[in-house]
């Protein structure tokens, strides 16, 4: 059955392609320099969670790169863990990730955004990755608010594991997001919460985080924010993340 989900899953984003525009407007809530879509992109973040059984320490490489008319666009994430309990210390690469943007509505104030990622179980130690295969499909809506000074981008996702080890968990977890980010001058804050139901402890893993970041070139952007989890389940206490990204 889900191996039947993650073909549907790929057939429904690629259909999609028909109704692609021969031309990608550049003023639009997909071109924001945080989250932009239409140029080669870098992302070097760390982020730090404290979590009950001690804190794990994730340095992650993201590279976008845009093909065809733009309207499409690659992904791939390469993270680095450390994982550092009462017990054990221990760092190594996570599940590396690869994933495939298109954007098949798009108008100067509001766009849709479509998403598939594959995970993989390529972590160096079963403490660093799910121990499975995991399919991620995600919708994003995003528009401008009072005249552009605001942006809005809302998103839903699901994860769901199709193949990997039988010791494991499988992934079964829907995800439901808001951001607005609000631009003045050179600077950007962010507020944003995220509302995850994972099917297979039965509860939730939600978080909510706060933003600050600042361009300090046009095409160098620096940015922080510290998160707070919450629900039942939650998977960590608290969050640190801090960033730089590369446009060209």
């Amino acid at each position: 059955m889900k191996i039947l989900q993650f073909y549907f899953c790929i057939i429904f984003l690629f259909s999609s392609a028909v109704k692609a525009q021969d031309t990608i407007q550049y003023n639009n809530p997909f071109s924001e320099a945080r989250y932009h879509y239409f140029l080669k992109t870098i992302l070097f973040f760390n982020e730090y969670l404290d979590t009950e059984n001690g804190s794990y320490n994730t340095t992650q490489l993201r590279f976008l790169y845009p093909i065809g008319n733009k309207a499409w666009n690659l992904r791939f994430d390469l993270p680095l863990i450390s994982a550092n309990t009462n017990s054990d210390n221990k760092t190594g690469i996570g599940d590396v990730s690869a994933g495939i943007s298109f954007i098949p509505y798009m108008q100067r104030n509001n766009g849709i955004a479509l998403r598939a990622r594959v995970v993989s179980n390529s972590a160096s130690d079963p403490s660093f990755g799910s121990g499975k295969w995991v399919f991620i499909p995600t919708v994003f809506y995003g528009r401008y608010l009072q005249s552009k000074r605001y942006l809005w981008i809302s998103s839903l996702e699901y994860q769901t594991s199709f193949a990997g080890s039988s010791s494991r968990n499988d992934i079964n977890v829907t995800a439901f997001e808001n951001v607005i980010l609000w631009f003045f001058g050179r600077n950007w804050i962010a507020v944003d919460a995220a509302f995850r139901y994972n099917n297979t402890v039965k509860g939730f893993q939600n978080n909510a985080f706060l933003e600050f970041g600042r361009k300090i070139t046009p095409d160098n952007l620096i940015y922080i924010h510290p998160s707070i989890a919450f629900g039942g389940q939650k998977s960590y206490n608290y969050g640190l993340e801090a960033g730089i990204l590369i446009l060209f």
